[in-house]
């Protein structure tokens, strides 16, 4: 364990054991499994030049010095400036543009929104407001602005606003001047004359107010008289009235004094009376308390000697029980501990066993891949034999697998069994030996041949009618069917 004390502008923060978040304190004994780290809370003075610009699109700089430091009377703000920026020294570069960045962005969306006669003309007012915002967004990380100081605009390259605005104040000034002096020769000619017309009036003035005073003063001297012997008349009264009232009180006041020195001499004697129960009422009561202290000094010191038997007794039980809990708590972890090993086991086991099947597997895609680039090599043979002929590989593969054998055979086992009857009609017309050895049908003209169809209609809608079951239409079956006799069937 070491003692720590912290200088005058540090504190201490303490994490570790023992510690929920952290510890704000100026001297801690830090124990063991402890971190202490100190932070300096001294203001910084942090001074650039922000660059903004005005709602006419003006652009200027703003020097500005900012003196700003931790917040040291206040605990929270201590504690969020250890947890944020503790890491950091409060003067350096990670600090500095931090508290830069807020004040920027804060200047930047003030500047935007005033024009520029604002912002120069209303420094104090700007001034204000940006220590306000910027106050805002520090206390967030437990900073106080101690001072802020902003210094005199600055034009920007390119945007010389206060140069140009400086010279009309100047050629402003300088018309300005011209106008005052002609003014002054003017005023100094008419107040000349003016002077003149005024002393002769003030003199006849001041001889008509003389007379008036005179007058004045001679009747107020005489008012003063009456009103001096007035008020000597009142005061006389005034004092034998207040003579006459002077001598009631005092006759007033001694008969009141005599009754008190009475009522005090009768209190005096009630309050010796008075006074002497109160001592004896406090002598019994001293009495009755110290008996009451000697009962309870003695069923406290019993009471003292139960507890601490019952406190052994409480502690022995607890222990027999905390050992017997302990016991079953192994023997459960033992028991899970078997149950793991044997679900490791299983684990394993199933792992060899899809490993040794994903083998297997993967051997026998592997077969067939050789196989099929075997039967690849073979096929691209065959073809480079025949010459390129991809039909005549087909018949030969065919014949070879035996596929024409297995078509064949799949023929005739589906018209197995099917017995089909087939008719064969003729029209009845003779042929005539030709001198040639030809023979040549009788008749002649579109006629036969339309007396031919005829005779093949009803022929062929009874063998439909036989082969499918199906009937002709009524119109259709009235026709006749004796034309065509069948001459053959099979």
């Amino acid at each position: 364990m070491w003692y720590h004390v912290a200088k005058p502008s540090e504190f201490l923060v303490i994490t570790g054991r023992g510690i929920d978040e952290l510890k704000i304190a100026k001297k801690a004994m830090v124990l063991p499994f402890q971190k202490c780290t100190r932070i300096d809370v001294s203001p910084v003075n942090y001074t650039f030049e922000v660059n903004a610009m005005s709602t006419e699109k003006l652009c200027f700089l703003l020097p500005a010095v900012f003196t700003i430091g931790p917040r040291a009377d206040d605990h929270n703000s201590l504690v969020k400036y250890a947890r944020l920026l503790s890491r950091h020294q409060h003067n350096s570069h990670d600090v500095k543009e931090l508290v830069q960045g807020i004040i920027e962005g804060e200047t930047r969306v003030l500047a935007a929104s005033l024009s520029m006669e604002d912002v120069f003309k209303g420094t104090k007012d700007f001034k204000r407001e940006v220590f306000g915002k910027v106050q805002v967004e520090l206390n967030q990380f437990g900073l106080l602005i101690y001072n802020a100081n902003i210094k005199q605009l600055v034009d920007v390259r390119g945007h010389e606003y206060f140069s140009y605005l400086g010279q009309k104040t100047q050629m402003e000034a300088a018309n300005r001047a011209k106008v005052d002096v002609a003014e002054a020769k003017m005023k100094g000619d008419v107040g000349a004359k003016q002077s003149e017309g005024f002393t002769i009036q003030s003199a006849a003035k001041i001889d008509v107010e003389t007379k008036v005073v005179t007058a004045q003063r001679q009747g107020q001297g005489k008012m003063e008289e009456i009103k001096m012997g007035s008020e000597v008349k009142i005061f006389e009264i005034q004092q034998e009235a207040e003579v006459s009232e002077a001598n009631a009180k005092l006759a007033t006041k001694k008969a009141a004094w005599s009754q008190q020195a009475k009522m005090a001499e009768v209190e005096s004697e009630k309050a010796v009376a008075i006074r002497e129960a109160e001592l004896q009422q406090a002598v019994e009561q001293r009495n009755a308390l110290t008996k009451t202290e000697n009962f309870k000094a003695q069923f406290l010191s019993r009471a003292n000697v139960e507890y601490h038997i019952k406190v052994q007794e409480a502690n022995g039980e607890y222990y027999q029980k905390q050992k017997a809990a302990d016991a079953i708590l192994y023997e459960k972890e033992k028991l899970a501990e078997a149950r793991r090993i044997e679900s490791d086991a299983e684990t394993y086991a199933k792992k060899q066993a899809a490993d040794v099947a994903l083998y297997t597997k993967t051997k026998e895609a592997e077969g067939l891949v050789a196989l099929a680039e075997a039967e690849g090599i073979y096929i691209r043979t065959l073809l480079s034999a025949l010459g390129g002929n991809y039909i005549a590989l087909r018949d030969y593969l065919m014949i070879n697998e035996g596929i024409y054998k297995d078509i064949a055979k799949f023929n005739a086992d589906a018209i197995r069994g099917l017995q089909p009857k087939i008719n064969i009609w003729s029209n009845g017309a003779s042929e005539e030996e030709m001198s040639d050895g030809t023979s040549a049908r009788k008749g002649n003209g579109a006629m036969k041949e339309m007396s031919e169809l005829y005779r093949v209609i009803p022929h062929l809608l009874q063998t439909v009618n036989e082969q499918t079951r199906m009937l002709p239409p009524p119109w259709l079956s009235t026709c006749s069917t004796n034309k065509a006799t069948p001459s053959e069937s099979a």
